[in-house]
């Protein structure tokens, strides 16, 4: 597979958040229209593609798919970023593509609580990460976890019946579904809870 890092920084400095979010959605426009144009030198199609976006570039990814009819493959937002989002028409939506993947890691404070996408998993309630004693390091934990299922780690999620059964951790379900990884699980949708190490490797399988 080919790896494309977008590098958007000028216009997320961090210094000005309201110019942050609104270049969020332009970034994901711009990223949009590379697709486009990638695809009529390659040959390639939407159904091959993967985006996935941490924190702002959570809200970033679903705006890429946006723009490109809800027509990619698989969509992942890593914690999508909570301030200036809650009311925000342009947050991320499960219609953004074919299958969207929402991890939470810490909803209420930098990332989003309530349910985004087809899919939403709740690692550990979603709040505060194991192994974590601040609010940035369980924001942060969330990339952690996605590469590791790329790399083969195994995370397996309990269907839960609301996401406030799923930020409790009262989901019995035998109903599981598999966090992350590099294949979309389209046609599934709802809410999972699981629980994770503290440290490396963070999936219990």
């Amino acid at each position: 597979m080919n790896v494309i890092v977008v590098d958007w920084s000028a216009g997320n400095s961090g210094l000005n958040l309201i110019k942050a979010v609104r270049n969020t959605i332009l970034s994901g426009a711009s990223v949009a229209r590379f697709i486009l144009w990638l695809n009529s030198i390659t040959g390639a199609n939407l159904s091959q593609y993967h985006v996935v976006g941490y924190s702002l570039g959570g809200h970033q990814a679903g705006a890429v798919g946006r723009n490109l009819g809800g027509m990619v493959a698989y969509i992942t937002g890593l914690d999508p970023a909570r301030p200036l989002f809650e009311d925000n028409a342009d947050k991320f939506a499960p219609n953004d593509g074919v299958y969207t993947e929402v991890i939470h890691t810490n909803g209420g404070g930098l990332g989003y609580l309530e349910p985004l996408g087809d899919v939403d998993f709740y690692p550990n309630g979603g709040v505060k990460m194991a192994g974590c004693l601040t609010g940035l390091c369980s924001h942060d934990r969330v990339f952690h976890y996605f590469a590791e299922s790329v790399r083969g780690g195994v995370f397996t999620g309990s269907k839960c019946e609301s996401y406030q059964h799923a930020v409790n951790g009262t989901c019995p379900s035998e109903d599981t579904l598999l966090m992350g990884g590099i294949e979309p699980k389209t046609g599934y949708s709802g809410v999972y809870y699981l629980q994770t190490n503290s440290w490396p490797p963070y999936s219990r399988g």
